[in-house]
């Protein structure tokens, strides 16, 4: 390298004005290579140096970076990556349907989300082209663009959220979830959930969880027409445990602040156990609309209500037993609410997990299939879980 400082500490020692600019370069120059972190050649810049040269692995210039002018590099793809987790529902599914709620003087819910996800990850493109993957379904949809994408055919759930969400630009999805489709584990609230994360991610004025909750109950329930409630969309998007209320007023969602030491004991206490069998959610609930106006019915869900208010008194005072106790008791209501929602196959189940020690328990969801949830004393959950695992049914922890 070669400054005017250079050649004039050269001229200093005699050097004539007629010599070689060769005599007067420096070899041992301030530099930097191509690649080096930022804050390396910051440091340098810090140094009293003014420039400095980035070389090449051969020593070749490349770029020359001072205090003023530092190139910030070409911009790479953008991604949004977001997921959204799974619940678990307690008490008092099916009285957050919109035709119940409205015409019984509310509904109530209590739920908690545990740690199986819907993963969505969306890269931008600079042109208008459409590529959706499920990894689940193993299968593309591909459009020219948003009016070419359709609402209709494979992946409908994924295409009705795009379509409310309207975006003005090409992108790739890939989606993917930790549970198998039909599990009861509100798991198609979930995966709209994380598709409208994705895109949140993109916008400058972002969407509060109240409006992705409600834009995914949009998606499913009015665009698709798929009966069903609200909780599940609340649920994944504002995680944890949460005591729901439905009005046709409003939906209130008030998060339960429990004693880590109560979740830790809980979590010892619960075993998830899949049947095996998956279920039709909106089959169970367009039953449950047409049953809920004979007596048992409307008696059986007044009792949830009753019970999940008595299952959040318990839960916040840890006192667990008698939340597995309530459960059980949930559970034998929640049958007389559909024709549909067990079968002689899951009573089966269930009576097997009350005689190795489950103190209570109830299908996820709507019913019909899925996952089960067992509340057992700790001591007593491995028996049970080998119990279960030697009639074939594939359980886990919380």
């Amino acid at each position: 390298a070669i400054t005017d400082g250079d050649i004039r500490r050269q001229l200093l020692t005699g050097i004539s004005i007629q010599g070689e600019v060769a005599n007067c370069i420096n070899r041992n120059f301030v530099w930097a290579r191509a690649g080096a972190p930022r804050e390396q050649i910051l440091k340098l810049l810090d140094q009293r140096v003014h420039v400095v040269p980035i070389l090449d692995a051969d020593g070749r210039l490349v770029d020359v970076f001072s205090r003023d002018l530092f190139n910030l590099g070409e911009e790479s793809e953008v991604f949004a990556r977001a997921r959204s987790p799974v619940r678990i529902s307690f008490s008092g599914g099916g009285t957050d349907l919109t035709h119940y709620f409205v015409d019984n003087d509310g509904g109530s819910v209590i739920n908690a989300t545990i740690a199986m996800y819907a993963h969505a990850t969306l890269r931008r493109r600079a042109d208008d082209r459409i590529r959706i993957y499920s990894h689940d379904f193993r299968c593309t949809v591909e459009a020219d663009n948003l009016a070419a994408l359709g609402n209709e055919g494979e992946l409908a759930l994924i295409k009705s959220v795009i379509r409310l969400i309207q975006p003005a630009y090409g992108f790739d999805l890939d989606v993917s979830a930790d549970f198998p489709v039909g599990s009861g584990l509100g798991g198609s609230a979930v995966v709209s959930s994380a598709i409208i994360g994705c895109f949140n991610e993109f916008r400058s004025d972002r969407w509060d969880r109240h409006e992705i909750a409600e834009m995914a109950f949009q998606a499913e329930r009015l665009m698709l027409n798929i009966p069903g409630g609200w909780q599940d969309q609340y649920a994944t998007v504002f995680g944890g445990f949460n005591h729901m209320e439905f009005s046709s007023e409003q939906n209130t969602i008030v998060p339960l602040r429990l004693e880590p030491n109560i979740v830790a004991e809980l979590e010892e206490s619960l075993v998830l156990c899949y049947t095996g069998a998956n279920h039709d959610s909106g089959s169970i609930h367009r039953g449950q609309k047409d049953q809920h106006e004979t007596s048992p019915a409307v008696e059986a869900a007044a009792r949830q209500k009753e019970v999940t208010r008595e299952i959040r008194h318990h839960l916040l005072r840890g006192q667990l037993l008698e939340c597995g106790r309530l459960i059980d008791e949930a559970w034998h209501a929640k049958r007389h609410m559909s024709s549909l929602i067990s079968s002689r196959e899951l009573d089966d189940i269930y009576d097997l997990a009350k005689a190795n020690g489950a103190v209570g328990g109830k299908l996820l969801g709507a019913g019909g299939g899925g996952y089960f949830i067992f509340f057992v004393r700790p001591f007593h959950r491995y028996p049970l879980i080998a119990a279960l695992e030697q009639k074939g049914l594939s359980c886990s922890r919380i």
